[in-house]
């Protein structure tokens, strides 16, 4: 790790070394064959967490839905 002091004597030819490239400009690169590959291993701990936010999104999508029908009138309550 270069210390902070050195940080100000760098050239400006050095810091073009540094040049930032957006990806939409970079040239691209060949991506992850992922087709065999299969599911991912899990355990109980991770099953149970994901059903539990599977539950949790379908109660709170229900309560978002039942408060819109509220707002529309189609629910007196």
């Amino acid at each position: 790790m270069t210390p902070t002091i050195e940080l100000d004597v760098i050239t400006q030819s050095e810091r073009a070394f540094f040049a930032v490239v957006h990806p939409l400009d970079d040239a691209p690169e060949e991506k992850a064959d992922t087709e065999h590959l299969g599911p991912m291993p899990m355990t109980k701990t991770v099953r149970l967490c994901l059903f539990a936010l599977r539950g949790y999104l379908l109660l709170m999508f229900g309560l978002v839905g039942f408060r819109v029908l509220q707002l529309a009138g189609a629910i007196h309550g």
